[in-house]
């Protein structure tokens, strides 16, 4: 019995590709790397093309062997940004399989307890995001960019595909360089590599003018509370939404 590094595409269907092939190869793995990954392993590696049916297999097995609210957890812990997160699932999934639901109950588990609170970090910047995101209106476009330590785009595809479903709507990840595409209640990530958002028209500006001077309208001097601000608004979003982003000039479409 041999122990490797698998290397994947980076999916969740990937990830649970590497499961079977473990479980089918009897490979235990102490490491999971990227294909694009540049870091280098003194593990044998084991390069692991992603195959629906076998990550299928996998996914429904473990539904029927814990519970569908654990295998939701490993889905959605993989959206974190869990230090060592993909050989803490294994162990979890492995555990689960051995255990059935005894694992999520297991409140000893060290690895359910990171799980937990990666988890926990991870509902927050989503519960945030939903109300901290900020569109600009540009060529009919509503497009906005985001900077998040956890891959949320999953989970905010649907909230803003609902709420402005009359709109064409963009929402680039910087962190994980992929963008939301949403219209009419349809939408869709796709990897990008490079993104620029543009420049904001006058009639954008003018909203955005408008915002501030309301902001600075109501401030009363004598109650202002950074700290207490910053509580309600922490300053790592700031810097993506319109309202603290400086003035930049008009744009100007080119002369034929």
């Amino acid at each position: 019995m041999s122990t490797v590094c698998y290397r994947y595409d980076g999916t969740f269907d990937g990830f649970l590709t590497c499961v079977f092939e473990s479980y089918v190869n009897k490979e235990p793995p102490a490491e999971f790397l990227f294909f694009d990954d540049p870091a280098l392993t003194l593990w044998e590696e084991r390069p692991v093309t992603t195959h629906p049916a076998h990550a299928r297999r996998v996914y429904e097995g473990l539904g029927k062997k814990t519970s569908a609210e654990f295998r939701a957890q490993m889905e959605r812990a993989y959206l974190t940004c869990l230090p060592d997160r993909d050989m803490i699932l294994y162990r979890l999934i492995r555990r689960g399989f051995d255990e059935g639901n005894r694992v999520c109950k297991d409140l000893t588990d060290p690895d359910m307890a990171k799980v937990t609170l990666a988890l926990q970090k991870l509902w927050t910047e989503w519960d945030h995001l939903k109300g901290f995101v900020r569109f600009s209106e540009l060529d009919g476009f509503l497009v906005g960019e985001i900077e998040p330590k956890n891959r949320v785009l999953p989970l905010l595809g649907g909230h803003f595909a609902a709420r402005l479903n009359g709109e064409k709507l963009v929402l680039y990840d910087r962190t994980h360089h992929e963008a939301l595409f949403a219209a009419e209640f349809h939408w869709t990530i796709e990897p990008v590599e490079e993104f620029r958002m543009g420049k904001a028209g006058e009639e954008e500006l003018a909203w955005r003018r408008l915002w501030k001077s309301f902001f600075n309208t109501i401030a009363i001097e004598g109650r202002i509370n950074p700290t207490c601000q910053s509580t309600h608004l922490p300053k790592r979003y700031r810097h993506v939404m319109t309202e603290f982003m400086e003035e930049e000039p008009v744009s100007q479409k080119s002369l034929p």
